[in-house]
Order: C-alpha cells, then sequence, then structure tokens
C-alpha cells in the first residue's frame, strides 16, 4: 500500500520537509496549511518539486467550521472554502480534508450539517477536487467518526466522503468496528497516529503527545484491518502533532515513520518485511576507548583475562565465564572517550536478522575489512551503537573470534558469569524511536516505561527483553543534557555470588560506588535480613530489592568516562532492574563526581 506522511509531523521548512519525506521512501504528502503559508515557493511550485522528489500531494488541509452555520457565516465559510479548492487543483491535489466544525456559531443540526457539506462538495467538484469530512474528537456537535459519516451518508454527493483518523477515533474509545460498516470507496483518506494514554484534555493530548504507531498505547493495528476490510485502497497516511518531532532534524524522524508504518502494515497482515529473528544472548560488549589502562584496570579486579586481541586492530578480548568485553583503543575511534559502542548479539540466523534491519531501514554498516576477515551482519541503532548478529561456536557459520589470536590466558573464573543487560542512554528526542527499533528490528518485547527520580530531573528507563530474558536492553534518557552523569551508559554483569564479586573486586583495588548509611537503616526498617547480611551490604555498597518472583542484589564501579559495571545476582526468577534503588545510585554518582571534581 501507498504510505504518506503529513508535513505537520517533520520539523523545518517545507522543502527540508519534503526532501526527508521523499529519502525516507514515502510515495506521497499531505500538504499542512501553515508549512504552505510561510513557506516561498507558489502552489506550483511545491507541486514540481514534490513531482522532482517523487512525491504525490495526497491531502491539502486542513478546513474548518464549514458547515452547520447560520446563513451569513456559511456564505462567507463557502467563499473561503471556494479559494482553498482552487488552491488544492494547483497543488495538484484532488483530496481536502474539513474538520467538523468548532465554531460557537455552528448549531447542532445534522441535516443543516449534510445540506451545506453537500453544498461545499458541489464547490470542489467545480475545481476537480473532493471533499474528506473528518470528526474531531472535540469537535462541537460532531466528535466521532461514525457521527460524520452518517452526515456524509445523508448528504449523499459523489465529492463528500470521510476522512478517518486513528487519533479521534483511539481517543474517544469509539469502537473501531463500525468503520467496516462504511463503504471502502467513500473512506476518501485515512490518518494514523498512535499516542501515550493519558488522562487530559483531548486537544492538549492531540497537538503535544501524538506518536508513530506502535511507539504509543492505542491499537492502531487493529483499527487498520477493520479500515482495510471495508476495500479502502487509498495511502496510510501519518498525521502526527508532537513537540518532540518539530524538534528533531527532520531525515531520521522521517525515517522513524516510514519504520513505524512497514511494522503496522506487518501487525496488520499486509506487506509483512522479512520475519523476526530475536537475539539468544549478548556475545560481546565493545568499549572504545582513548585509554585502556583505566578500563583494563577495572576488568582485571574483577576477575576478567585478556584472552584474544585482533589480529589486525588494536582490540583485546577480556572474558570471564560467558561475559566477553572488548576493549577497542583504534585512534579513529576514541573521540568521544569511553563509551560503549558496539554490541555482538547472537542470533539464530545473522543474515536473516541483517534482511529485516535492512527492510526496516536500519542503516547497514560497511565493515573495514581485512583479506580473511569474518564477515559479519552489522546495523546502526538510532543512538549510533553498533550492532553485530554473531554466531559464536556454531558450525558451518562465520564465527567473530576468528578474527582474534589467543593469548595463551584462560577466561576468568566463570561461576556462570554473563552480560545480564545493557543500559544505553539515548538522545531526548530519540526515546521512543529506539524502543520501536529495539521492538521491530530486533524483536524484543518492550516493557512499561519507568520514571526514576534524579537529583536533577526526571530520568525515563524503558526496558526491551527476549521473551526469555537472555537478553535485556535498557533504554533511558536523562534529564540533564550537559551533565554527563545523565549520558552515562553501563553493562550489568550476572554472577551466583554478588558478594564474593564486590568483595575480590574492592580487594584487588577496584573502587565501589558508596552508598548513604540512610539507605541501608530504610532497608532494615523495610526488610528482615539473616545475621550479619545487611552489614555485609552496607559495607561493600550492595543494594537490594525483591519483586513477587524472588531478589535483587547489585553493586556498582566508578565510572570511566561514559561507561561503569553493575555487579549483580538474580535469585528465584526476579524480572526487575533495582528501579527502586536507582535514585539512590544517581544520587551517590552525582556525588561522587562532584567530589572528584572538586
Amino acid at each position: 500500500m501507498r504510505t504518506s506522511i503529513a508535513t505537520v509531523s517533520l520539523s523545518g521548512s517545507l522543502t527540508e520537509k519534503l526532501t526527508a519525506a521523499s529519502r525516507a521512501g514515502f510515495d506521497g504528502v499531505e500538504i499542512f496549511e501553515n508549512d504552505l503559508l510561510a513557506g516561498p515557493l507558489s502552489p506550483e511550485e511545491v507541486r514540481a518539486r514534490c513531482a522532482d522528489l517523487g512525491l504525490t500531494v495526497d491531502l491539502y488541509q486542513p478546513l474548518r467550521d464549514l458547515e452547520a452555520l447560520p446563513p451569513d457565516e456559511f456564505a462567507r465559510a463557502l467563499r473561503r472554502a471556494r479559494h482553498k479548492f482552487e488552491l488544492a487543483r494547483r497543488l495538484g491535489t484532488d483530496t481536502v480534508l474539513v474538520c467538523s466544525s468548532v465554531s460557537p456559531h455552528a448549531v447542532d443540526d445534522d441535516a443543516l450539517a449534510a445540506g451545506q457539506l453537500s453544498t461545499i462538495a458541489d464547490a470542489a467538484r467545480e475545481h476537480g477536487v473532493r471533499v474528506a469530512y473528518e470528526a474531531l474528537a472535540w469537535g462541537r456537535h460532531v466528535s466521532t467518526y461514525d457521527h460524520a459519516w452518517r452526515i456524509v451518508r445523508a448528504a449523499g454527493h459523489p465529492a463528500l466522503g470521510t476522512c478517518l483518523d486513528s487519533f479521534h477515533i483511539l481517543s474517544r474509545d469509539s469502537d473501531p468496528r463500525g468503520i467496516e460498516d462504511i463503504p471502502g470507496d467513500k473512506i476518501f483518506f485515512l490518518q494514523l497516529a498512535d499516542a501515550p494514554l493519558l488522562a487530559m484534555d483531548v486537544l492538549q493530548w492531540s497537538r503535544h503527545y501524538r506518536c508513530f504507531p506502535g511507539q504509543g498505547g492505542f491499537d492502531v493495528a487493529g483499527l487498520l484491518r477493520h479500515v482495510l476490510r471495508t476495500g479502502y485502497d487509498g495511502p496510510l497516511s501519518l498525521e502526527v502533532f508532537n513537540d518532540v518531532f518539530r524538534q528533531s532534524e527532520a531525515g531520521p524522524t522521517a525515517v522513524d515513520a516510514q519504520r513505524s508504518l512497514r511494522l503496522l502494515k506487518e501487525a496488520a497482515g499486509v506487506d509483512a518485511p522479512p520475519a523476526p529473528v530475536v537475539p539468544t544472548a549478548v556475545a560481546f560488549a565493545e568499549l572504545v576507548t582513548p585509554d585502556a589502562a583505566p578500563v583494563t584496570a577495572v576488568l582485571d579486579a574483577l576477575g576478567f583475562t585478556r584472552t584474544a586481541r585482533h589480529r589486525g586492530k588494536p582490540v583485546d578480548l577480556w572474558q570471564r565465564g560467558e561475559a566477553r568485553v572488548l576493549v577497542n583503543t583504534g585512534p579513529g575511534e576514541r573521540r568521544d572517550g569511553t563509551h560503549l559502542a558496539a554490541v555482538g548479539l547472537e542470533s539464530p540466523d545473522p543474515a536473516g536478522a541483517a534482511r529485516r534491519a535492512e527492510a526496516l531501514l536500519a542503516p547497514v554498516l560497511p565493515r573495514r575489512r581485512a583479506p580473511g576477515d569474518v564477515p559479519l551482519e552489522a546495523v546502526a541503532a538510532p543512538d549510533g551503537t553498533e550492532l553485530f548478529f554473531c554466531a559464536t561456536g556454531r558450525p558451518g557459520l562465520p564465527d567473530w573470534r576468528a578474527d582474534f589470536e589467543d593469548t595463551g590466558q584462560a577466561p576468568g573464573d566463570g561461576g556462570h558469569w554473563r552480560v545480564d543487560h545493557l543500559s544505553l542512554t539515548q538522545p531526548w528526542h530519540q526515546f521512543d524511536e529506539a524502543a520501536l527499533f529495539h521492538r521491530g528490528v530486533l524483536g524484543l518485547r518492550p516493557q512499561e516505561s519507568v520514571d526514576v527520580a534524579d537529583p536533577y530531573g526526571l530520568l525515563r528507563s524503558r526496558a526491551v527483553t527476549s521473551e526469555d530474558g537472555a537478553v535485556r536492553i535498557v533504554l533511558t534518557v536523562g534529564p540533564a543534557p550537559a551533565d554527563a552523569t545523565a549520558h552515562a551508559q553501563h553493562i550489568a554483569l550476572g554472577t551466583d555470588d554478588v558478594v564474593a564479586a564486590a568483595r575480590r573486586y574492592r580487594d584487588a583495588g577496584g573502587r565501589l560506588l558508596p552508598i548513604p548509611a540512610n539507605y541501608y537503616d530504610d532497608l532494615a526498617a523495610r526488610h528482615t535480613f539473616a545475621d550479619g547480611e545487611l552489614e555485609t551490604y552496607r559495607e561493600l555498597g550492595i543494594l537490594y530489592d525483591r519483586d513477587e518472583y524472588g531478589t535483587f542484589r547489585h553493586c556498582y564501579t566508578h565510572t570511566v568516562g561514559r561507561v561503569f559495571l553493575e555487579l549483580l545476582q538474580r535469585d528465584g526468577g526476579y524480572r526487575g532492574y533495582g528501579a527502586a534503588n536507582a535514585p539512590v545510585r544517581l544520587a551517590a554518582q552525582h556525588a561522587v563526581r562532584k567530589y572528584a571534581v572538586a
């Protein structure tokens, strides 16, 4: 099916928006009136620019307050409509959106509304265009799609149909099953948007918090299935009002929008991309650093050993049990200081995972490979993290470890060490995009968003996981863009004995994050511990949490560059990440950082 996007969904000038839409693979656009009025291009020039970019102009919008008006008000409205229909003809579109009236002059009279819309449709037909009538969720007298359809049906005009908008329908909890009672040829246009489930005024909700399908809480795919059963064959168009999108670069936003539509079509059972290939484990985490010494000192104190070195690059493999960390000191990779740059994901089908990623517009990363290097499929996540699809130790498939030469050192004592999860801080404007990317491209399941109190604001966090929890990635966005603490990333290492791991690290010279005594006083009030247990946690800075499934103990190393490590122990099937302890951890990290600067 053809795809379209409203120019109001993107930031920048109209020319920038059109270019972004074209490059993202859209077939057409809705021209939002404000974008045309504020731009220097004439309607004919906009039409030609769209044609040059391979875009059709699918809709001009919006016309407001045209129906159910007293005679003198309607005469003025009809004059205004004629002007807009001529404008639409010059733009080269055959459809104009008319929103249900919010005018204080409008009266509650469906027969009058139908008659006046028929007159409006007559004027539209004279200019070679048609009218798509849409019920605004806050319309004065018409606020539901079925009411709007009754008026259109009563008017009985061939140039008058309805426009369905998923936000206006789902925000009012209207039953979308009734859409199937509308003939497909009378649905002149379909606009799609999602939104988080919020308890607020519907107008403010609509104007500021819409998002792309799959990023909110609405069942947009279910609504689309109802629309398709009518025989509707027009474009699937995104109309999203969102404060973040309007401040973000148009190009990446348009790609995010196109990806959301491809995933929506897959969910609705049309035009499906290659099937998802869910990763089964974390093969490695790669740290890029200008100075390996602080990083390797932490790894050494944790009991990791340097087991291999890349044959052609300054990259070392450090390992303990099944936890593997690559340390990269390549000169071209060090501009941002120490940071988590890449993740290897074990994949049942690396080539299939890459095909799906490419179909969903994930940037495929060209690899600078020397002759004989292992070919690895890799794509970039929205925050720039490189994701490698790996088949470690699987016969017949490329093994990334073949690029490394053994140092002769065995991996550090196992103790069931593994990468439990990774925490990746997202740019403030890409949080929802990242969640959709990891769900759609990687097949991971998003958990509920969590807001965590940071000393300088709120930190928003959302985990995406495989069904069995073998792969866990926590996406966060920090409250203070100028604060390095808000951009920290971390690698969480799971072990069967976090107390022993923390003690070994401390005794080997490692610095654990100090936790205030008040925290442990509160723990004593909330939970019962064995003799000496709480004192041990206090000594080592270990935090404690429990849920209905089990218990969680965790502590943290000091931060190197933008990265710190977490040591943790899950018992009894605990499913969370210690979110209740995050405010304490964040405050402690701020305090350590300020003390170090002072």
